[in-house]
């Protein structure tokens, strides 16, 4: 969830978990982490910027599913071996 400081109070960073949200982080009392999570979310991020360097993955010429899914890897495979 994306929001301003004002909607970051206990209730309803629980109420936000009920429902399978994950607030966002910036308030003073830091919440709670798991940095494993955290650090293989990163990895994950810094996969798609690469992926965006792409033309073709970041404009999505192709169509079809199956093709786009497949220059997705093509640019994977790449940029994991540069």
């Amino acid at each position: 969830m994306i929001a301003d400081k004002g909607y970051d109070s206990d209730e309803y960073r629980k109420a936000l978990m009920v429902k399978g949200i994950t607030p966002r982080k910036g308030r003073r009392s830091p919440a709670q982490f798991c940095k494993t999570t955290y650090k293989q979310r990163h990895k994950v991020e810094n996969l798609f910027a690469r992926l965006k360097d792409w033309h073709r993955v970041a404009i999505r010429y192709d169509r079809c599913a199956h093709t786009f899914f497949s220059a997705v890897l093509i640019a994977a495979i790449v940029t994991y071996w540069i």
